[in-house]
């Protein structure tokens, strides 16, 4: 289960810090080209550079968490599930259902992160 665990911590990690370098520093005006950057010619380019940080803040929340405090991780875990969600409303808004599926994966993966740790804390 630990093993699991990890890896889906890993993959989360590697979409937030994907997801958080590009909306931290790349452009507004040119993510709203790119494939499920649309919703960025709505936002303040303030607001979508906070979404970033918060992206890259969550990396660290999710690994190190692991290693030093343990019980940030679910903290973290339910934070990416509440992303998430604003994530679905977005995109379903826009139409963009594939992307509302891919975040429906991701908001699996954080909630799986959040129960197993859960667990494992309270064990």
């Amino acid at each position: 289960m630990n093993l699991a665990l990890w890896i889906a911590t890993g993959v989360l990690a590697a979409v937030a810090l994907t997801g958080g370098i590009s909306k931290t520093f790349v452009p507004k005006e040119k993510l709203a080209r790119v494939h499920g950057g649309g919703w960025t010619a709505e936002h303040s380019a303030a607001f979508v550079r906070t979404l970033g940080i918060l992206e890259l803040l969550s990396v660290p929340g999710l690994l190190l968490s692991a290693a030093f405090a343990p019980a940030l991780v679910p903290v973290t875990a339910l934070c990416w599930v509440a992303l998430m969600i604003g994530a679905m409303v977005t995109h379903g808004r826009r139409g963009e259902f594939s992307l509302v599926a891919l975040n429906v994966v991701y908001l699996a993966l954080a909630a799986f992160i959040a129960w197993g740790r859960i667990w494992e804390v309270s064990a």
